[in-house]
């Protein structure tokens, strides 16, 4: 048996709860709400779907902030994934690059704790490759080399930290809270969902373009990804080794021609003369940049 009661004086409202039936509740009376305290009426209350009923219920309505750890350390992985889930973070962990990138494709990561001496691909080379994948993304480094050369190298691979073992780990929470608030004061998105250019509305969350009608415009998964990546950074070349991470998260070769179809593909979707495009455009020795109309929403 419980018994929920509203805080706020004057409100009159509490709910004695059996099991899972609520049988005692009070009015909102006059006399409640000017003496406060609660009027207690015996008889039932409604059912939770009865029209006007309120459910008293207590429910987080933030969601937890998902860090990656990635280390093929079984031990390291289970101890950094109890500690930052009890400081209230959602964790998960991968061993190696294949399991990093198959975790941020189900759920991107606010944050990667990444181990520098990993099996295959090192810390550094994915991390070169998160930052081309995502300009905004936290990334903390660890390593036990802790000469200045490998730090300098680590932070030019795009980290925006860089840890020494062995470390404590309250140490490390303050570093993670330190780069997550840079990171999320940089975001593109803190200031706007949207992207305007050339009568079209590209919304960077659900991933939905519509013309200067309000009607959706159908895109594949690659176009998408493509008009998306040149979105969040607008009027900036971006080259086709960073196009192809947010495309395919795979590096991109010189033989490679699919970063040019798919930028074809979205001309002849966008512009109004693809042969001379206006807002999708080439920079000579560069890339591609999306010239938009510098509008957010």
């Amino acid at each position: 048996m419980r018994l929920n009661i509203n805080p706020y004086p004057g409100a009159g409202q509490a709910t004695l709860v059996v099991g899972e039936r609520p049988y005692i509740r009070t009015e909102q009376m006059p006399e409640a709400r000017k003496n406060h305290r609660p009027i207690i009426n015996m008889s039932p209350c409604r059912p939770p779907w009865a029209a006007g009923t309120r459910l008293l219920i207590a429910k987080s309505m933030n969601t937890p902030t998902k860090l990656l750890v990635v280390d093929d350390d079984l031990v390291t992985c289970a101890r950094h994934k109890a500690y930052f889930e009890g400081q209230g973070y959602a964790v998960a962990v991968a061993n190696n690059g294949q399991e990093m990138w198959r975790d941020m494709e189900l759920k991107p990561a606010a944050l990667v704790l990444l181990d520098i001496g990993l099996p295959g691909k090192d810390g550094l080379e994915l991390a070169r490759e998160l930052r081309a994948h995502d300009d905004y993304l936290g990334i903390i480094l660890v390593s036990g080399r802790d000469d200045d050369i490998d730090k300098i190298v680590g932070l030019e691979s795009g980290a925006n930290d860089y840890v020494t073992k062995p470390f404590n780990s309250r140490e490390l929470l303050a570093r993670v809270k330190i780069v997550l608030r840079e990171t999320h004061h940089r975001r593109p998105e803190s200031a706007g969902h949207q992207r305007s250019f050339g009568g079209w509305t590209l919304d960077l969350s659900y991933r939905k373009l519509l013309d200067d009608k309000g009607k959706e415009v159908i895109l594949s998964k690659g176009e998408m990804d493509l008009l998306v990546a040149l979105a969040r950074r607008p009027g900036i070349a971006l080259g086709r080794d960073s196009l192809m991470q947010s495309v395919s998260l795979r590096p991109w070769d010189a033989s490679d021609r699919s970063i040019d179809v798919l930028i074809s593909r979205l001309r002849k979707k966008l512009e109004t003369d693809p042969k001379n495009p206006q807002l999708i455009v080439t920079v000579r020795s560069e890339g591609y940049a999306l010239i938009a109309g510098g509008q957010q929403h």
